[in-house]
Parts: structure tokens; sequence; C-alpha cells
């Protein structure tokens, strides 16, 4: 079978055929491929808390609307767990150990993506597409990915850049007022919100909640019309212990949603003034999941799960529908060079270890446009993948997936060590009451508890169907053996065919330059 790999090479892009899986969804030869615009809408740390993925509580007048003029994604993923690793996959099509942004790009600790990484910002502005990215940037270096028209926590406090809708609304007005309607754009808004604040700025609450809110030494945001909710009214995920500490920590997550909410809809109101309603692909996600137990840094699926909406001005078959194509957001990439109309030279014969010897960078997503015309047909055994190495510079715990619609096979490889809890997790009150709990032996109304948290098996194998909070190991189960192996062998494709330089880990070395230049070799520690 043939699985494609776009590679960029320079100014070309070049798909490239391997030997391996069908690929997710096949690109129609007849789908229409506009030259317009793009909109990406990326909140921070968000989750499924809206009225169009079913909760009754949290209200998001202005995302529903969006996902009733959109296909709406079900089965959406990060390939990474982390914030800037997540921004760079998502602006590369490469997955964090391909890219080599491996943990969160702090100053402190430079974290950055190899700088012959090409990203979408970089691509399309040799095409003569305008780029422009407004709020949370936290990527690096910064020729790597450089925008045209950038408005980022780099020149401004990042609440003022990320929160403050009224601010985000007047840059919007700025960058489109400022552009040349003969020239495509790409505009990136990246919310702040929902992300917590509590570990930096704990007077403004976990998660920045009251800031701007216009209470006494709150300031105000113009724009926004905080709404607050009952914290034992809410609909706890099941992830998340049922407590009133958590249940008030969730509250106010759910306020600053509704923040975010709100500044979608002034995002899109500037947009229709502007005229480009008509000419604009709007596509709303998030970075990875909640900062929740089981959520961000974990590839458990309320870490690694995605809301997703893309609406189409020229695909209008299947607005307010579902897909439940497995869609990861390595392909946000190949989805923007299909809709720019950035060409492409089909080569064929390249096997996966031709490409890893010479290094070549290789997009393993697939335009999503397809799917706004016509869902796919069903195939069990289409996959995602995921790769996790670090969070903040202490958490080392790389960590590799791969997840179909039934089945996901996890590699933990620190294995050894417990599993780290980042920093604002950890102060937070939901974490707290969990600690406090358990070190008092006092009762945890929660689906795990501390010890199963922190102490991992080095292989974690899920049936989905039957077990959705992914608490039954079956990876020792002799009945599983079978589909272990073949996830297992899917994921070391993928892990070869992107470079990774953990893929002999924790049991190996991994031998590649010298006499092994041309054929990698995993060789053995011998114990």
């Amino acid at each position: 079978m043939l699985y494609r790999f776009v590679v960029i090479i320079g100014l070309t892009i070049h798909i490239r055929y391997v030997s391996a899986e069908l690929p997710r969804h096949r690109t129609n030869s007849n789908t229409l491929k506009p030259a317009g615009n793009v909109l990406l809408l990326l909140a921070d740390d968000g989750g499924f808390e809206m009225g169009a993925y079913r909760n009754r509580i949290c209200q998001t007048p202005n995302l529903d609307a969006l996902a009733k003029n959109s296909l709406i994604f079900n089965n959406a993923f990060t390939s990474v767990s982390s914030c800037s690793p997540s921004r760079a996959s998502l602006l590369t099509g490469q997955p964090s150990h391909q890219n080599g942004m491996y943990g969160l790009h702090q100053g402190e600790h430079h974290f950055n993506a190899f700088d012959r990484v090409q990203s979408i910002p970089n691509i399309l502005r040799k095409h003569n597409v305008r780029t422009g990215l407004i709020g949370k940037k936290h990527v690096g270096p910064a020729d790597v990915f450089k925008f045209d028209f950038e408005r980022t926590e780099e020149e401004y406090p990042i609440n003022q850049i990320g929160r403050n809708i009224t601010n985000i609304k007047l840059l919007v007005r700025e960058f489109l007022a400022t552009q040349n309607n003969s020239q495509p754009f790409f505009l990136m808004v990246s919310f702040h919100d929902p992300h917590r604040c509590g570990h930096v700025t704990p007077q403004y609450g976990s998660f920045c909640e009251r800031w701007g809110s216009g209470e006494e030494n709150m300031g105000l945001i113009a724009d926004w019309h905080p709404i607050y909710y009952q914290w034992d009214e809410i609909d706890l995920p099941y992830y998340v212990p049922d407590t009133e500490p958590a249940r008030r920590d969730v509250a106010a997550q759910y306020t600053t949603i509704s923040r975010l909410d709100q500044g979608v809809g002034l995002v899109l109101k500037e947009l229709t003034a502007a005229g480009h309603q008509d000419d604009t692909l709007v596509i709303y996600t998030s970075d990875n999941g909640p900062p929740l137990p089981s959520g961000r840094t974990n590839l458990y699926d309320p870490g690694m799960r995605e809301p997703m909406f893309i609406s189409s001005p020229i695909h209008k078959k299947r607005r307010n529908q579902v897909t439940y194509a497995m869609t990861s957001l390595l392909d946000i990439v190949p989805t923007m060079l299909d809709w720019y109309n950035v060409s492409t030279i089909a080569t064929n014969d390249i096997d996966t270890n031709s490409i890893n010897a010479k290094n070549q960078p290789v997009l393993t997503g697939t335009s999503l446009l397809p799917l706004l015309e016509t869902e796919p047909p069903e195939n069990p055994d289409a996959a995602v993948y995921a790769s996790q190495s670090y969070h903040e510079i202490t958490m080392n715990y790389p960590m590799r997936a791969i997840r179909t619609k039934r089945y996901k096979l996890i590699h933990n490889i620190n294995y050894r060590a417990p599993f780290p809890i980042d920093q604002d997790f950890y102060v937070s009150p939901t974490f707290q009451d969990i600690l406090n709990r358990t070190m008092a032996n006092q009762p945890l109304p929660w689906y795990k508890n501390l010890k199963k948290y922190y102490n991992r098996d080095e292989w974690e194998l899920y049936d989905l169907k039957m077990d959705v909070g992914e608490l039954s190991n079956l990876a020792n189960k002799q009945s599983m053996k079978q589909v272990r192996d073949d996830l297992a062998d899917r994921l070391e494709k993928w892990l070869v065919a992107t470079n990774d330089p953990f893929r002999c880990a924790p049991h190996g070395v991994l031998q590649d330059k010298g006499e092994f230049l041309d054929d990698p070799q995993c060789l053995p520690l011998g114990i």
C-alpha cells in the first residue's frame, strides 16, 4: 500500500509515497482548490467546553454559530500535548521530535526548532501570501517562525495580547485594514485563554478569570461581559475528581472559555466588516488538552483530543455536519498548502529508510479539504500519531503513541521514573486537592489514584471501545498480542520516517553516523 508524505526541500513541496499503510483519507483530484485567505483561531489548552460538543452549561454562542457554519471534527487530535511543541508542529506539519521543538520555548531553557525547518508562514511568504500572528506565539527561533505582521508576547504583556479581547479585536482590524486585497493572507489569532495563570499571577484567579473583569484592581476589558458559573451545577468530565475544589476550578475555566468565545465573535465580525467572510477559510482548534488530570502533557485522550471546526466559503455541502475521520493537527499545513494552490511534484519508490538516512523533512499529514466535500469510507485501521518528549525542562518523559478509532498504543520511554507534574497544574486547586486527600488518606472520588497516575508501564494498550477511560492496560494480554504487534510496527515506521532520535530508547542506542549513515540501526544495550 502507499502512504503519502510531503517533503519540503527549499521552495518546492514534494509529495513522496512510502510503502506503509493507506492514508487516512485520499485527496480527490476534482476537489476545489481555491486561492483565498485563511483565518486560524487557536485556543490555549482548550477542550470541548462548548455547546457544539454538547456541553450544556458553558455558554459559547459564537463558537456554536461558527460550528453550524462548519464541518465539525469528532476525531481530531494533537500530535503533542504541550504548548510550544504543539504550536511548532501545527505550523510546520512535523511532530516535535522531527522539528526540534522538544519542550516549552522559554528563554532560560532555549527549546527551539531546528534552523533548517520550514514553517507555513515562511513557505507562504515565498508564494506571495501575507502572514500575520496576533496573540500568543511561544515558538522559536524567530527566523523559522517569521510572520509579516506580528503582535505577540515578544512585544506586549501576554494577558494584553492574548486575553484582552478588545486589544485582539483592534489588532485584527489593523491587520485587515493594511491588507492589499489583491494579495491573499494567512492570519493566526492565538488566544491565551483558557490557559492557567495561578502559578504566576494568583491574584487574578487560577485561570485569570478575574483579570479584566472590572473588579477592584483587576482592570477592565471593554468588550468582555464576564459569565460566572455555579460550581455545583457544572458537568464534570470523567477524568476530573468530583470534589468542590475541582468543580470550582472548572467553573473558573468556563469563565475564560466564555471570554475566548466572545473574542472569537469579535474577530469574525472584523473579518465580515473587512469584506472577507466570503473568501476566507476559517479553522478553529486548540493546541492541546485542558490543564487537568490526564489532560495536557498526557497522551491519554483528554490530553490529545481536540475540538476542530473548518468553515469554507467554497465548500458548503457539509456545513453543520460531523466527520468521524481520524484527523491530526499535523494535517493543517497540508490543508493550507492545498488551499493556497502551492504546487506539488510527485515522486515514487522512496522507502522510509532512505528518507531517514538523508535526514529529509517529511510531512505525514494530509489535506482536510476533501472532507469538506464528502465523508471517506469507514477505515478501522486509520490512525493518528503522537510524540511527546518534554513540557518544562525538568519534565523528561518521552512518549510515543498511535491511535486508531478503537485502539491506542503508548510507549513510555522513561517509564522507570514517575510521571512529572508541570508547575501551573501542580499549584491548581484540582491537583492540590488530589494531593492533600491522598497524603491524608481521605476518600478521593476520582477515576484513578496518584500511584497509578505517577507510575506507568512501558507499553500501554487500550481498547477504547470497551474502555473509554483508558484504565485497563492490555499490553501484556496474550489475546491482544497481534493488535499490539501491528500497532507497534506501524508506530515504528512512522518514527523512522520522521527521523525520531528517541526511537531506539530505552533498550537500545541509535547509530546513524559513520558506517551507519546510510543504514541507521538500533544497537542493543545488552541488558
